[in-house]
C-alpha cells in the first residue's frame, strides 16, 4: 500500500486547495492534507504536521508566499516547496527556483500539480541520499568533489528562443566527453554526442514537451568519440511564464551505465534461473502476499495447461484444489500465512486433464530491508506416488492386522473346536463392556490368554494389562503388592511404592489363583470392587481405582465359601460375567492344530526342521488325557524339539504315562473331601511335618497347595499348628 503523503497547503481561498487535491487524487496520489493561511498555525503545522511536501500561494492576505518560503528554509530546509499561484512572474519565479524552492505551478494549469508534486518528492529522495553521501565525505573538499563527480549527474538550462544551453555543469560536460577546461559545448555539439539510433527518438520527445509545454523523461545512448557508450537518463522540465509560454528549460543527466549493466547482467541471470526452474521437476510459483500471481514455472504451467497470462489472470486461489480440501487449506494455509514464517501443507492439485495428484507446497516468504514480506516462494512437489503407498501400505497393515488376529485366534489361542470357539464368542460379546470377567478352568487351559484377550479388544486396549499371580506372593507382602505402600509403612518400606491396581489404572488388572488370597485381603479387594478406592498400606488417603478386574481360579470357590477360605460377597463380586475354558480333553480336535503350532514355533526357535509327525505319535497324542493340558502339551513338544535328531517329529511314550501318574494333583484329595475331611487332612499333614508350613517338608507341599493358602486354612478351621511341633 502506498505511504500516505502529508502535504502542507497555504491558501487562503478553500475552493484553490480543493482543486489542488482533485488533482491529486486524480493521479493516485494517496496524502493527508492540511491548509492553513496564517503564519501563526504555518509554524505550528511545520512542527506538528511534519509535511512532507509544501504548496503555497504567493499572495496572501495575512503574510505571502515568499514569507512561507523562507521559513519553510529556515525550519524544514529538506521540505519540498512548490508555489501554487495564478500571477507569479517568470524573473521572480526563476529568483524563487535559485532560492530553493522546488516548483512552481500556475493555478490554471494545475494538471501539472501531480507531475509537479511527484518529481518534488523523487527529487527531495535524491537529494537527502546526497546529502547522505556528502555528510559522509564533508571531511574533506576533496572528497566532496569527487563525491559530486562519482554521482555522475549533471544539468543544464536553455533558453527556448534561441536553443542554447545558458547553463551546463562540469560534470554534464564530462559526462559527454568534452573538458570544461575548455568551456561550455554547444547544443549542436551534445547532440552530435548522442547515438544515432537514439537522436530522432529524443528530437521527438523535447519537441513534444516544448509543444505540450509538459516535462520530459527519457533515456538515451552517448556515442563517444573513442567508442565508449553511455547511458543517460534524463528529466527535463519546462518553466512556463506569467502568460504560460516557456521561460526556459531545466533538465538533469544521469550517467546510469553502471545500472544498465546491472540491469542486463540481472535480466541475463533471471533469463537463465527462468530457464533453470523451467527445466526443474518441481513446480515453482511466486506470488504476492495478497495472493495476486507473478511466476510460474513450465512445469506449473504445463501441469494445469495454461500459459503464463491465463495463470496470472485467474483471481480464485483455490480453484486448482480438491474440494475436499478447500476448507483445510483455509484453515491452515491462510492462518500460516499471516504468521509470516516458512511452512508446508498437503493438498491435491487438479492437472489439466482433470485428475488430482498429491503435492507438498513448501511456502517461504521473502522479505525487505524493513522486514516485510514482499513475495512469497512455493515449491511444489508430486507426491502422489507416495501419498499411494502409504495408502496401500496401510491397508496392507490393515489386513495384514486381521490376517494376524485371524491366524492367532486371540493371542496365541490355537484351535477351531465347538468348545473353544462357544469361549471366543463369549469374549466378543464381553470385551467391549466394562463388566468384570470371572474366569476358571484346570491348570494350563490358558486362562491368562483369555483374560489378554478381553482386555485386546476393549475400549482400555490402549492403557496397561496388569498380570498378578495371587499365589506367588507371600501373604506378608500381597497387600503391598496389590495396593502400594508409604514410606516407613513397615520395616524395609524405605520409599513411597506404587501397587498394582496403580500401576493398571485405566487398564487392566488380572488376578490370577484369585483363591489364594488371605481373607485379610479379601476384604480389601472387595472394597476397591464396590466403592472403586483403596488405601496404601501404610496410607489413609483413599485413591480411587479405574481398573477392570479379570480374575481367574482353577480352584471349586463354592467349597471354599463353604469351607470359610473364601467370602462369598466377594466371589458374588467377581463372578459378574462367568467364563470356563475347557480343558484339552474336551477338546481333542484342537491337538492336531496345536501340535503343528508348537512343532513350527520351536523347530524355528531351534534352527531345525521337521517335515513329518510320527503316526504312532498323533495317536498317542490323541488318547492321552493331558491333565496339564495346553501347558503340558506346549512342554512336552519342546522337549522332544530339542532331544529330536531326525526330520520327523516323535514323543517317548514314557513321558506321558510318568507325568499322567505325576500330574494328578496333590490338592486332588483335598478338593474333593474338603468338607467332611479337610481339617483331619490338614492336621494329618502338620503331624507328619512337625507342624512346619513351609519348605520343601512342609505341610503345603505334602497337601500340593500354596503355602499362604494353607495358612489361611489353618486359620479359618482354627487349628493350633503350634501344638504339632511337640509330637
Amino acid at each position: 500500500m502506498p505511504k500516505e503523503l502529508h502535504i502542507l497547503i497555504v491558501e487562503d481561498v478553500s475552493a484553490d486547495a480543493e482543486l489542488m487535491e482533485y488533482e491529486l487524487q486524480n493521479a493516485g496520489i494517496v496524502f493527508l492534507a492540511k491548509r492553513v493561511e496564517t503564519e501563526e498555525t504555518y509554524l505550528m503545522e511545520l512542527t506538528t504536521f511534519s509535511p512532507d511536501v509544501i504548496l503555497s500561494d504567493y499572495a496572501l492576505p495575512a503574510f505571502d508566499g515568499a514569507a512561507a518560503f523562507r521559513l519553510a528554509l529556515d525550519r524544514v530546509p529538506d521540505t519540498p516547496f512548490i508555489f501554487v499561484t495564478g500571477a507569479l512572474g517568470e524573473e521572480m519565479a526563476i529568483d524563487l527556483l535559485k532560492q530553493g524552492a522546488t516548483d512552481y505551478v500556475l493555478k490554471n494549469r494545475l494538471s501539472r500539480l501531480p507531475i509537479a508534486v511527484s518529481r518534488a518528492l523523487r527529487e527531495a529522495r535524491e537529494r537527502k541520499e546526497r546529502k547522505r553521501a556528502e555528510e559522509i565525505l564533508r571531511r574533506s573538499e576533496a572528497y566532496l568533489a569527487e563525491a559530486q563527480r562519482l554521482s555522475h549527474t549533471g544539468s543544464w538550462a536553455r533558453n527556448p528562443k534561441t536553443g542554447e544551453d545558458i547553463y551546463q555543469s562540469d560534470e554534464l560536460i564530462r559526462m559527454y566527453g568534452y573538458d570544461p577546461q575548455d568551456g561550455n559545448p554547444t547544443h549542436n555539439q551534445l547532440l552530435e554526442r548522442i547515438h544515432p539510433e537514439d537522436r530522432d527518438r529524443v528530437k521527438a520527445a523535447s519537441d513534444q514537451a516544448f509543444l505540450e509545454k509538459t516535462d520530459a523523461n527519457v533515456e538515451f545512448r552517448l556515442m563517444l568519440p573513442d567508442g565508449t557508450v553511455k547511458h543517460i537518463h534524463e528529466v527535463a522540465h519546462v518553466v512556463l511564464n506569467a502568460d504560460g509560454e516557456i521561460a526556459e528549460v531545466l533538465a538533469t543527466n544521469v550517467d546510469v551505465t553502471e545500472r544498465k549493466h546491472a540491469e542486463e547482467q540481472i535480466r541475463k541471470q533471471e533469463e537463465e534461473l527462468r530457464q533453470v526452474l523451467d527445466f526443474a521437476l518441481q513446480a515453482v510459483a511466486v506470488v504476492k502476499p495478497d495472493g495476486r500471481r507473478l511466476y510460474a514455472n513450465r512445469g506449473t504451467l504445463d501441469y494445469y495447461g495454461l500459459t503464463l497470462e491465463e495463470w496470472r489472470s485467474i483471481s480464485d486461489r483455490l480453484v486448482f484444489l480438491h474440494p475436499d480440501d478447500r476448507e483445510r487449506n483455509m484453515r491452515e494455509v491462510l492462518s500460516k500465512l499471516s504468521s509470516g514464517v516458512p511452512f508446508e501443507y498437503e493438498g491435491r492439485l487438479r492437472r489439466k486433464d482433470g485428475k488430482y495428484r498429491w503435492f507438498l507446497l513448501r511456502y517461504n516468504p521473502v522479505r525487505d530491508e524493513q522486514g516485510s514480506i514482499t513475495r512469497w516462494y512455493i515449491a511444489g512437489t508430486d507426491i502422489e506416488d507416495r501419498k499411494q503407498a502409504e495408502k496401500r501400505l496401510q491397508h496392507e497393515n490393515i489386513a495384514l492386522r486381521e490376517e494376524i488376529d485371524k491366524a492367532s485366534m486371540f493371542e496365541e489361542i490355537v484351535g477351531a473346536s465347538p468348545a473353544l470357539k462357544a469361549v471366543l464368542e463369549r469374549v466378543v460379546k464381553v470385551a467391549p463392556t466394562d463388566s468384570g470377567v470371572f474366569i476358571t478352568g484346570e491348570t494350563g487351559t490358558g486362562k491368562e490368554l483369555i483374560a489378554r484377550a478381553i482386555h485386546k479388544r476393549s475400549q482400555r486396549s490402549s492403557r496397561p494389562f496388569v498380570s498378578v499371580s495371587c499365589a506367588a506372593i507371600p501373604a506378608a507382602l500381597i497387600a503391598s503388592e496389590l495396593f502400594g505402600h508409604e514410606k516407613g509403612a513397615f520395616t524395609g518400606a524405605l520409599q513411597r511404592r506404587l501397587g498394582r491396581f496403580e500401576l493398571a489404572e485405566g487398564g487392566t488388572i488380572f488376578l490370577d489363583e484369585i483363591g489364594e488370597i488371605p481373607n485379610e485381603i479379601q476384604i480389601a479387594l472387595l472394597r476397591v470392587l464396590q466403592e472403586h478406592e483403596f488405601e496404601r498400606v501404610g496410607g489413609n488417603q483413599a485413591i480411587r481405582a479405574n481398573v477392570r478386574v479379570i480374575a481367574a481360579t482353577n480352584r471349586d470357590l463354592k467349597a471354599a465359601i463353604k469351607a470359610g477360605t473364601f467370602r462369598s460377597d466377594l466371589f458374588f463380586r467377581l463372578n459378574v460375567f462367568p467364563l470356563e475354558v475347557p480343558a484339552l480333553r474336551e477338546r481333542k480336535e484342537d491337538i492336531p492344530i496345536l501340535v503343528e503350532y508348537f512343532i513350527d514355533r520351536y523347530a524355528s526357535r531351534s534352527g531345525k526342521k521337521i517335515r513329518g509327525i510320527d503316526k504312532k505319535t498323533q495317536d498317542l497324542f490323541q488318547s492321552y488325557p493331558w491333565p496339564g493340558n495346553v501347558r503340558e502339551l506346549q512342554n512336552v513338544i519342546e522337549r522332544s524339539i530339542i532331544l529330536c535328531e531326525t526330520e520327523t517329529f516323535s514323543v517317548d511314550e514314557s513321558w506321558l504315562v510318568r507325568e499322567s501318574r505325576q500330574s494328578q494333583p496333590a490338592s486332588q484329595p483335598l478338593s474333593e473331601a474338603l468338607v467332611t475331611h479337610e481339617k483331619e487332612i490338614i492336621e494329618a499333614a502338620l503331624t507328619e511335618s512337625r507342624g512346619r508350613v513351609s519348605g520343601p517338608t512342609g505341610a503345603a507341599a505334602k497337601l500340593g497347595i500354596p503355602p499362604t493358602t494353607l495358612e489361611s486354612k489353618i486359620k479359618s478351621l482354627n487349628i493350633n499348628k503350634h501344638r504339632f511341633k511337640l509330637t
